[in-house]
């Protein structure tokens, strides 16, 4: 028995540790967005065989690697290290036009690592309270996943134009499935990776098109002022609660708190609110900027750790828009993870967890993640960030992860797989950017497909 804990924990270590470097690299590319990175990397390392706390420390130590080092090329180069770094863009501007974007950076990664030690022992509580109502929730399934996937289209940006288009996109999942079934083939993996990839094949698509290309061009070549940096402490690891002051502490700690509390909501639309209620709060200007950056970061940490962690720890069901989909392997990776379809019964991490290695890893991944992505992203931006912008080619990261959806779509379903991974990334891609039907949106439609039109037909 203790020979096998502690094997799980060596393994564990190891994917966290492989987890954090590789998404600390990855956050420093802008424009990498979570879902087409951290979806198809930890779908692979689950469909390889990895235990289950090897699987769980990779994709949190992932996470929160990632959303510390997307701060680098958010605060020195001007542009979104990804999607949840977006909210933070604006207050990171006015401080690089202040000449002081070190400072931006330092806040930004110190409330990450803060609001991540704090989120994981509140999302592992919460999920706890939440847990005696987890059969009544499963037994309900397919009408919890209906009635999530409306709340979060509604939420979302496209708000009731995303309601109504689950109808259409519903419809499309269904066709597809009938088409499939004609040829014995039953699909799962590439519905994710195709929503995913959403944005990458419409953006290939527009490329290939004349039109789209025309629009695509650009007069002048774009370039980035890369901020010098400053340095001002000594020794590798500085303290994070030294870098915020005490007001920018207990903001962090206040809206990582609020946040670790929800799950339902989009990840983008917490950091923008809370972002908001701390900067109504305070009258200087410079002291505004910097302690919205902090919570806004550590809000982007902790709502990111809840989403992922009550759907998985309370109910084994992905009812949140990152457990939708970022997080979607952790729940649903046939064969070895699944979600029946007709009863949601489930047989992922949930079941394979208990609450205290959920704790224990949780907290070991971010433990690993602090210490990879914090003191890295404290000494090293400046140079990582003229490194990334002058030496690695977005072509060819984009190609890498195109390559391997590929062959993950071919190895479960040939070319239907392929098809369908085309189909649904070229339509949930276009929604996404006509009608910012998100990619959460889409993966609740996935489920409300498999899930809730089964149960609606039944009652006719």
């Amino acid at each position: 028995m203790e020979t096998l804990l502690t094997n799980d924990i060596a393994v564990a270590a190891a994917m966290g540790l492989i987890g954090a470097v590789v998404f600390a690299a990855i956050g420093l590319v802008s424009g990498t967005d979570e879902t087409t990175t951290l979806a198809p990397l930890t779908l692979l390392v689950v469909l390889l065989g990895v235990p289950p706390a090897g699987v769980f420390t990779f994709f949190l130590a992932g996470a929160v690697a990632k959303h510390m080092t997307h701060a680098v090329p958010t605060a020195l180069l001007g542009i979104p290290g990804d999607t949840l770094a977006t909210p933070l863009l604006q207050d990171a501007n006015m401080l690089r036009k202040l000449g002081v974007p070190h400072i931006a950076l330092r806040k930004m990664v110190s409330g990450g690592i803060v609001a991540a030690f704090v989120a994981v022992p509140l999302a592992v509580l919460f999920a706890v309270m939440l847990a005696p109502f987890g059969s009544m929730i499963t037994k309900t399934a397919p009408w919890i996943f209906l009635a999530a996937a409306l709340l979060i289209a509604y939420f979302s940006a496209g708000r009731w134009a995303s309601v109504m288009l689950l109808i259409p996109f519903v419809v499309v999942i269904i066709a597809l499935q009938s088409l499939t079934a004609k040829y014995e083939v039953k699909l799962s993996i590439s519905y994710f990776l195709g929503i995913a990839i959403g944005p990458l094949i419409a953006d290939l698509f527009t490329v290939i098109s004349p039109a789209g290309r025309q629009r695509m061009l650009r007069d002048k070549v774009r370039q980035f002022n890369l901020a010098p940096d400053v340095k001002g402490w000594s020794g590798y690891f500085p303290n994070p609660l030294k870098v915020l002051d005490r007001v920018q502490t207990r903001w962090t700690l206040a809206t990582a708190t609020i946040s670790s509390a929800t799950f339902v909501f989009s990840p983008v639309a917490m950091t923008v609110v809370l972002g908001e209620l701390v900067g109504s709060r305070i009258k200087h200007a410079y002291h505004r900027l910097t302690t919205v950056l902090s919570a806004r970061n550590g809000v982007t940490e902790a709502t990111y750790i809840a989403e992922a962690l009550i759907p998985l720890i309370a109910f084994g069901l992905p009812l949140s828009p990152v457990a939708a989909g970022p997080a979607a392997p952790l729940f649903n990776a046939p064969p070895r993870f699944t979600v029946d379809a007709a009863t949601g019964q489930v047989n992922n991490l949930h079941n394979l967890l208990s609450h205290w290695e959920f704790l224990g890893y949780g907290m070991l991944a971010v433990l690993l993640a602090a210490l990879v992505s914090y003191p890295f992203a404290m000494n090293f931006a400046r140079s990582a960030a003229l490194f990334v912008s002058r030496r690695v080619s977005h072509e060819a990261i984009i190609a890498t992860f195109v390559g391997l959806i590929i062959v993950i779509s071919v190895w479960e379903g040939q070319l239907l797989g392929l098809l369908v991974i085309l189909t649904m990334g070229l339509l949930g891609g276009l929604l996404s950017r006509g009608f910012g039907f998100n990619t959460g949106v889409q993966f609740m439609g996935y489920y409300t497909a498999v899930l809730s039109v089964p149960a609606l037909v039944k009652l006719f």
